[in-house]
């Protein structure tokens, strides 16, 4: 990797502002569901910035449909401010933002943008976290940890 300044830069501000939205979490609540959820809607936002403006998940990371996902994290951020952080607020903004992501695929796939199995492999995978995260979300809602692994 050939890294300039400012991908370092970029960079940067991404750790941060994912540390910065987990501290901010963390001292909102202490339930253990509702920390999880926080931390998978955070490492999911951070990941799709970061492979997106790397690689691309729509064609290469030039391709301009790759801007639709700037789309899902508005629903998960405006669904999160609306919500005002509350645990059953969040569940509904994340499962907004899981099905914003899914239409964003079958858009592209549609028009025929990008390779067809890394857009589903991606889908599936963000769409997972942001599940994920709905869940533990509406965990903490109803006042229940996650169950313990088996």
């Amino acid at each position: 990797m050939d890294w300039s300044i400012a991908d370092f830069v970029i960079m940067g501000a991404l750790v941060t502002g994912a540390a910065l939205a987990l501290y901010l979490a963390f001292r909102r609540s202490g339930s253990l569901a509702y920390r999880g959820a926080s931390a998978i809607a955070a490492l999911g936002a951070f990941l799709l910035i970061w492979v997106n403006g790397a690689v691309g998940i729509i064609g290469s990371e030039n391709h301009d449909a790759n801007m639709l996902f700037v789309g899902v994290l508005a629903v998960g951020f405006i669904g999160a401010l609306i919500a005002r952080f509350r645990p059953r607020g969040m569940a509904t903004a994340l499962g907004a933002t899981a099905l914003a992501q899914a239409l964003v695929a079958l858009a592209a796939l549609a028009a025929g943008w990008g390779q067809a199995t890394d857009i589903v492999f991606a889908t599936a995978f963000f769409t997972a976290l942001w599940m994920l995260s709905a869940w533990l979300f509406r965990r903490a809602a109803q006042g229940k940890a996650p169950a313990p692994a088996a």
